[in-house]
């Protein structure tokens, strides 16, 4: 029987080689590497079912269904917290939500809620958000009345920027402004802030008048109108501002002052009136006051 020398344990030649080693190590590496691409991939797919906006398709099926499958693990809408609310009624803030206590914190989408939201007229911007495991978080930016805008005989609420607030309970804000006529809206913060900026003149304005969506009349508390210039409104304020202070203008019983035109100043006087004459009430503005006759030189422009 022939002699078989049996190599000592552990000898050089039963070490792998360089390159089965360097297999090794990177398969010890990839294991715990590919768990953690694994959950970043599903958190990813998770996050894509719970903020989609697409209605319908698989997307939406997915998330109803993730949303069903989380509730059983006690992921429900518990409370519902609505920040910067302002006039706007909170029933018809959480309806436009669109979630209800009980329901599935993970099984609607954030950007549909906050859409919806978004179309409520007092709300500028809208913010929706998840705060696990129970609570739903909606922030609103409202807008903030600016003036009361009057045209065709109905009032309504508008924003800085001429953007319609709401149309319902305007006698709430009768401290506010009160512009009339088209066009008013969009070009009012202009003309209202120099009004603010000159407190003399600001006191004696009851309305702005929009007068052909292109300049404005003054209706004073005295019944009086005053004609602006069209684009150089400040200019003409400061006008009328200084005719006050030198002469007491707007203290006399004038019906029309015309400042159109820069070189020159028309007024017409008020006419005597009888103790039992009908005064036309505040509310009842005109959409534009043209005058019939003046005195002072040059021809009333149009």
């Amino acid at each position: 029987m022939p002699n078989m020398t049996r190599q000592p344990r552990n000898s050089v030649s039963d070490r792998p080689g360089r390159i089965k080693l360097l297999l090794r190590r990177q398969k010890r590496r990839l294991r715990p590497a590919s768990w953690i691409i694994f959950a970043v991939g599903i958190a990813l797919l998770g996050y894509g079912l719970v903020h989609s906006s697409a209605p319908g398709g698989w997307l939406s099926m997915a998330r109803e269904r993730l949303g069903r499958a989380t509730a059983v693990a006690g992921l429900r809408v518990n409370d519902i917290v609505i920040e910067g609310r302002a006039n706007t009624p909170e029933p018809l803030l959480r309806a436009a939500i669109g979630v209800s206590r009980g329901d599935a914190i993970l099984g609607f989408s954030v950007a549909d809620a906050r859409a919806r939201v978004e179309t409520l007229t007092w709300v500028e911007h809208a913010t929706v958000e998840r705060r696990l495991p129970t609570t739903n978080v909606g922030k609103l930016d409202v807008r903030r009345p600016f003036a009361v805008w009057q045209n065709q005989g109905k009032f309504a609420l508008i924003d800085r920027e001429g953007q319609l607030v709401a149309d319902q309970d305007v006698s709430q804000f009768r401290h506010l402004p009160l512009v009339v006529g088209a066009g008013a809206p969009g070009a009012a913060t202009a003309l209202l802030d120099a009004l603010t900026a000159r407190p003399t003149l600001q006191s004696r304005v009851i309305a702005a008048v929009r007068v052909g969506e292109r300049r404005w009349n003054l209706r004073l508390n005295t019944g009086a109108d005053v004609l602006l210039p069209e684009s150089h409104e400040v200019a003409a304020l400061d006008r009328l501002q200084q005719l006050q202070q030198d002469h007491a203008l707007l203290d006399r019983p004038m019906q029309v002052v015309d400042l159109r035109l820069p070189d020159r100043l028309v007024v017409r006087p008020k006419p005597e009136m009888h103790n039992d004459a009908i005064q036309t009430p505040a509310s009842q503005i005109p959409s534009s006051q043209t005058p019939s006759s003046q005195t002072g030189a040059g021809k009333n422009p149009t």
